[in-house]
Protein backbone atom coordinates (compact mmCIF):
# COMPACT_ATOMS: atom_id res chain seq x y z
CA UNK A 1 0.00 0.00 0.00
CA UNK A 2 1.15 3.32 -0.81
CA UNK A 3 1.57 5.56 2.24
CA UNK A 4 -0.70 8.52 2.81
CA UNK A 5 1.20 11.05 1.34
CA UNK A 6 -0.30 14.90 2.56
CA UNK A 7 -0.04 18.38 0.99
CA UNK A 8 0.18 22.02 2.18
CA UNK A 9 -2.76 22.98 0.13
CA UNK A 10 -6.26 21.85 -0.20
CA UNK A 11 -5.32 18.47 -0.50
CA UNK A 12 -5.29 16.14 2.03
CA UNK A 13 -4.33 12.82 0.49
CA UNK A 14 -2.00 12.28 -2.19
CA UNK A 15 -0.65 9.12 -4.22
CA UNK A 16 1.21 10.77 -6.67
CA UNK A 17 5.31 11.69 -7.05
CA UNK A 18 4.77 14.96 -9.70
CA UNK A 19 3.94 18.62 -8.75
CA UNK A 20 1.05 19.78 -7.46
CA UNK A 21 -0.74 21.35 -10.40
CA UNK A 22 -1.25 24.90 -9.64
CA UNK A 23 -3.16 26.26 -12.35
CA UNK A 24 -7.29 26.87 -11.33
CA UNK A 25 -9.83 24.38 -12.84
CA UNK A 26 -12.32 25.21 -15.59
CA UNK A 27 -15.80 23.64 -15.90
CA UNK A 28 -15.57 20.86 -18.89
CA UNK A 29 -17.53 22.91 -21.33
CA UNK A 30 -14.72 25.94 -20.95
CA UNK A 31 -12.04 23.33 -21.03
CA UNK A 32 -13.66 22.01 -24.18
CA UNK A 33 -13.40 25.80 -25.28
CA UNK A 34 -9.80 26.73 -24.86
CA UNK A 35 -6.75 25.44 -25.91
CA UNK A 36 -4.71 26.69 -22.60
CA UNK A 37 -6.29 24.97 -19.78
CA UNK A 38 -4.48 21.82 -18.53
CA UNK A 39 -6.88 21.66 -15.47
CA UNK A 40 -10.73 20.72 -15.45
CA UNK A 41 -13.60 19.80 -12.85
CA UNK A 42 -15.85 17.35 -13.45
CA UNK A 43 -19.45 18.75 -11.84
CA UNK A 44 -22.43 16.02 -11.14
CA UNK A 45 -24.25 15.28 -14.20
CA UNK A 46 -21.52 16.38 -16.84
CA UNK A 47 -20.41 14.10 -19.19
CA UNK A 48 -16.75 13.14 -18.65
CA UNK A 49 -16.58 11.82 -22.39
CA UNK A 50 -16.07 15.07 -23.55
CA UNK A 51 -12.92 14.81 -22.09
CA UNK A 52 -11.52 12.07 -23.92
CA UNK A 53 -9.85 13.45 -27.15
CA UNK A 54 -8.49 16.48 -24.73
CA UNK A 55 -6.20 13.44 -22.25
CA UNK A 56 -2.73 14.65 -23.52
CA UNK A 57 -3.18 17.99 -22.28
CA UNK A 58 -4.96 17.76 -18.93
CA UNK A 59 -2.73 17.49 -16.13
CA UNK A 60 -5.77 17.69 -13.80
CA UNK A 61 -9.19 16.56 -13.16
CA UNK A 62 -10.94 17.20 -10.51
CA UNK A 63 -14.33 15.92 -9.65
CA UNK A 64 -16.69 17.30 -7.23
CA UNK A 65 -18.87 15.12 -4.87
CA UNK A 66 -21.26 18.18 -3.79
CA UNK A 67 -23.02 15.52 -1.40
CA UNK A 68 -22.26 12.27 0.02
CA UNK A 69 -24.90 9.94 -1.81
CA UNK A 70 -23.92 11.61 -5.02
CA UNK A 71 -21.94 8.55 -6.72
CA UNK A 72 -21.62 10.58 -10.14
CA UNK A 73 -18.23 11.19 -10.30
CA UNK A 74 -16.75 7.62 -9.57
CA UNK A 75 -17.88 6.69 -13.37
CA UNK A 76 -16.29 9.69 -14.46
CA UNK A 77 -12.95 8.37 -12.87
CA UNK A 78 -13.75 5.03 -14.31
CA UNK A 79 -13.90 6.32 -17.83
CA UNK A 80 -10.94 8.40 -17.45
CA UNK A 81 -8.59 5.81 -16.64
CA UNK A 82 -10.07 3.10 -18.56
CA UNK A 83 -9.59 6.06 -21.68
CA UNK A 84 -5.85 6.09 -20.70
CA UNK A 85 -6.01 8.95 -18.54
CA UNK A 86 -2.72 9.80 -16.55
CA UNK A 87 -2.89 12.53 -14.71
CA UNK A 88 -3.74 13.51 -11.26
CA UNK A 89 -7.46 12.25 -10.84
CA UNK A 90 -8.54 14.56 -7.40
CA UNK A 91 -11.74 13.72 -5.47
CA UNK A 92 -13.26 16.94 -3.90
CA UNK A 93 -16.33 18.07 -1.80
CA UNK A 94 -18.14 15.81 0.24
CA UNK A 95 -15.74 12.59 0.34
CA UNK A 96 -15.84 10.79 3.86
CA UNK A 97 -12.79 8.31 4.85
CA UNK A 98 -15.03 5.08 4.12
CA UNK A 99 -15.38 5.98 0.62
CA UNK A 100 -11.54 6.32 0.50
CA UNK A 101 -11.34 2.69 -0.53
CA UNK A 102 -13.52 2.37 -3.68
CA UNK A 103 -12.17 5.71 -4.88
CA UNK A 104 -8.77 4.44 -4.91
CA UNK A 105 -10.35 1.50 -7.13
CA UNK A 106 -11.58 3.63 -9.56
CA UNK A 107 -9.01 5.62 -10.11
CA UNK A 108 -8.83 8.49 -7.71
CA UNK A 109 -5.09 9.60 -6.40
CA UNK A 110 -6.02 12.63 -4.43
CA UNK A 111 -8.54 13.82 -1.97
CA UNK A 112 -9.57 17.10 -1.20
CA UNK A 113 -12.14 17.11 1.04
CA UNK A 114 -14.74 19.81 2.59
CA UNK A 115 -13.84 18.30 6.07
CA UNK A 116 -10.67 16.81 6.71
CA UNK A 117 -10.07 12.92 7.67
CA UNK A 118 -8.24 11.17 10.19
CA UNK A 119 -4.94 10.14 8.76
CA UNK A 120 -5.20 6.94 11.17
CA UNK A 121 -8.66 6.18 9.97
CA UNK A 122 -7.98 6.88 6.62
CA UNK A 123 -4.65 4.63 6.35
CA UNK A 124 -7.46 1.52 8.14
CA UNK A 125 -9.82 2.66 4.95
CA UNK A 126 -7.90 2.07 2.59
CA UNK A 127 -6.14 -1.32 3.72
CA UNK A 128 -9.33 -2.66 4.84
CA UNK A 129 -10.24 -5.47 2.19
CA UNK A 130 -7.35 -7.03 0.95
CA UNK A 131 -9.01 -8.94 -1.25
CA UNK A 132 -11.18 -7.76 -4.03
CA UNK A 133 -14.30 -9.05 -6.14
CA UNK A 134 -14.69 -6.94 -9.15
CA UNK A 135 -11.95 -5.99 -12.07
CA UNK A 136 -11.65 -1.97 -11.94
CA UNK A 137 -8.68 0.52 -12.95
CA UNK A 138 -6.08 -0.62 -9.85
CA UNK A 139 -5.62 -3.64 -11.41
CA UNK A 140 -5.66 -5.49 -8.39
CA UNK A 141 -6.19 -9.31 -8.73
CA UNK A 142 -9.26 -10.43 -8.04
CA UNK A 143 -10.31 -13.57 -5.58
CA UNK A 144 -11.39 -15.81 -8.10
CA UNK A 145 -8.00 -15.18 -10.28
CA UNK A 146 -6.14 -15.80 -6.49
CA UNK A 147 -8.48 -19.07 -5.89
CA UNK A 148 -7.69 -20.56 -9.62
CA UNK A 149 -4.82 -18.89 -10.80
Amino acid sequence: MTDLGTSPDAVQFRFRDDEVVDQASVTVDAFVEQSNANAVRIEPGDDARALLPHLDRIALVEVNFPVFGDGRGYSSARLLREAGYTGELRAVGDVAVDQLFNMRRCGFDAFAPDVAMDAADAKAALARWPQVYQATTDDRAMIQELRHG
